[in-house]
């Protein structure tokens, strides 16, 4: 899981300083359009809604911003996005899965083959790396809601699998379709989770060496920064030498 959490922290940690908000703002709503129009425009009774707002409110997407969305479902004018993931490898062979959104299906894979090439990896066919990865599904709350012992009680009493703590916070990581009951569990404890979503689990993180793992940084944020893309997993681990000169 290291892989995963590591340049998920770094990315974020320069997310803070130098992304554009538009974009990000944009590809949020973009998920808030499409989970209304796929089930009901109720977070309260589209667990995917309600995950997309979630995600826009740990942003601090502003309130008006996640209302325009969802009532932009309703609308005869809602773009139709084709939900799309590739798989492929990068750098040293790491697995990497890409979740995107598109309404042009040859433009993206263009562009995400293209940056696999000249990363020196490869994009790959449908299911070549998703093997390696286990569909689950993801609760987070901040490090003050419990210390490490109290949620790994709360987590376990509340049908979760696994729990990772540490002082940025807690993951806590279920079946996917144990995602509904889990959070709901959670949040009568805590209170609202700052996520709860479905995603790509690697079973195994492949350390790699510093070089090795600039590069796969390089791509990793490539893709991230996509108007298309909507998440990025992967199974590498870096260094720690490395995780402190990128997180500086």
């Amino acid at each position: 899981m290291a892989g995963h959490s590591q340049f998920k922290n770094i990315m974020h940690r320069k997310g803070r300083v130098d992304a554009q908000r538009s974009k990000l703002f944009s590809k949020l709503a973009r998920e808030i359009t499409v989970a209304a129009k796929m089930g009901m425009p109720d977070p309260a009774m589209n667990p995917r809604l309600r995950a997309a707002v979630l995600a826009a409110k740990a942003q601090s997407m502003p309130k008006d911003n996640i209302e325009r969305a969802i009532k932009k479902s309703q609308g005869g004018d809602a773009e139709n996005y084709e939900e799309i993931r590739y798989e492929g490898y990068g750098p040293g062979g790491a697995a990497i899965i890409i979740e995107a959104m598109t309404d042009n299906r040859n433009r993206t894979a263009s562009d995400i083959r293209s940056y696999f090439t000249k990363s020196g990896g490869n994009l790959a066919e449908t299911g070549a790396v998703a093997f390696m990865f286990d569909r689950v599904g993801i609760v987070e709350y901040g490090p003050e809601v419990a210390d490490a012992d109290g949620m790994l009680e709360a987590a376990i009493e509340a049908g979760a699998d696994d729990v990772v703590s540490s002082e940025n916070g807690h993951e806590i990581y279920c079946a996917d379709i144990a995602l509904g009951d889990v959070t709901k569990a959670l949040e009568e404890r805590f209170g609202e989770a700052s996520k709860s979503a479905l995603m790509w689990k690697p079973q195994n993180a492949v350390a790699v060496d510093d070089e090795t793992g600039e590069k796969l940084m390089r791509l990793m944020e490539t893709l991230e920064d996509h108007d298309d893309v909507q998440n990025v997993y992967a199974n590498f681990e870096l260094s720690e030498t490395l995780m402190e000169k990128l997180s500086a």
